[in-house]
């Protein structure tokens, strides 16, 4: 046998001395087989170092016992939380996880929904936040949503945003703030952290300041923007509450720079709560996601 290709199921039935429905049998475990049998093809498939072609194997069954999970991309904390997550969760039903980066672009998102149905995948699980991709719609395969609404047939698995929003917002009220602004990526009216602002400074009988900063610029483009739409918000805002932690981190880095006390002269809530930025900011508050529930649920 040529070291260099993987064995095939023949040679492990030649070596064990059995046939080829033998083997099948042993590797899918059907049928009733004597032990000696059962040990004889183990061994065989030891010495080879046989490995099963599972993809071909799962076929037979109509499934591949794998899923597909579509993302921005898993350099951002929250969203490589969620994949670990989700992979755990998925290894508790003996399936397997093929992740996809959509970094922002709707054709590359289109381009992964193709190579995940090409590869057959059970399911698709999509937390993308382009605009919305019509592919979804055409796809056999059951489809799930991590805080993404892409149609109301569409199971969308999320946290409480607006609650969170409101709870964020009240929390800066709280400790002394009289003119919150808000900073998000996008501001429309499906932002239920928006939301969940604006009816607690409606409540107070306090003008909304919103500032966006798009979630998918360069990093070097975006904390520019985010520099200079917070400068122009000074003296006005005396408090931020930014819709996510990666947000709240450039909001902190612009009070470094400007020499503003926090929480004495400015104060500052994001929202998520993951262990990586826990870790970095820990001084930070922010209003914590179930993550680990989300995608287990999911």
């Amino acid at each position: 046998m040529n070291p260099q290709r993987e064995p095939r199921l023949a040679e492990v039935a030649e070596r064990a001395g059995v046939s080829v429905t033998t083997v099948s049998r042993v590797l899918n475990n059907r049928g009733y087989l004597s032990q000696q049998t059962k040990d004889k093809v183990a061994q065989a498939i030891d010495e080879l170092n046989y490995h099963p072609n599972q993809v071909a194997r799962s076929l037979l069954g109509h499934r591949t016992n794998t899923i597909g999970l579509v993302l921005p991309t898993v350099a951002l904390p929250f969203y490589g939380e969620v994949a670990v997550e989700v992979e755990n969760a998925l290894a508790e039903h003996q399936c397997q996880l093929l992740l996809c980066n959509s970094f922002g672009r709707s054709d590359r998102e289109r381009a992964v929904l193709d190579m995940l149905v090409a590869n057959r995948v059970d399911g698709i699980i999509s937390g993308a936040h382009n605009d919305p991709v019509d592919d979804y719609s055409r796809l056999r395969q059951p489809v799930v949503t991590i805080d993404r609404e892409l149609a109301p047939h569409i199971p969308n698995v999320r946290a409480q945003n607006e609650t969170g929003g409101r709870l964020a917002t009240e929390l800066l009220l709280k400790r002394g703030a009289r003119r919150p602004a808000l900073v998000t990526s996008r501001s429309h009216s499906r932002n239920l952290r928006e939301r969940g602002y604006r009816d607690v400074l409606a409540a107070a009988g306090i003008d909304p300041t919103v500032v966006t900063v798009d979630f998918h610029l360069p990093e070097a483009e975006r904390a520019r923007t985010m520099e200079a739409k917070l400068d122009a918000l000074t003296p006005q805002a005396d408090a931020v509450f930014a819709t996510d932690d990666l947000l709240a981190a450039g909001v902190l880095d612009w009070t470094r720079r400007r020499g503003l006390e926090v929480p004495g002269q400015f104060k500052v809530v994001g929202f998520d709560g993951t262990l990586a930025m826990q870790r970095a900011l820990p001084g930070l508050s922010t209003v914590r996601q179930p993550i680990a529930q989300i995608c287990q649920t999911a």
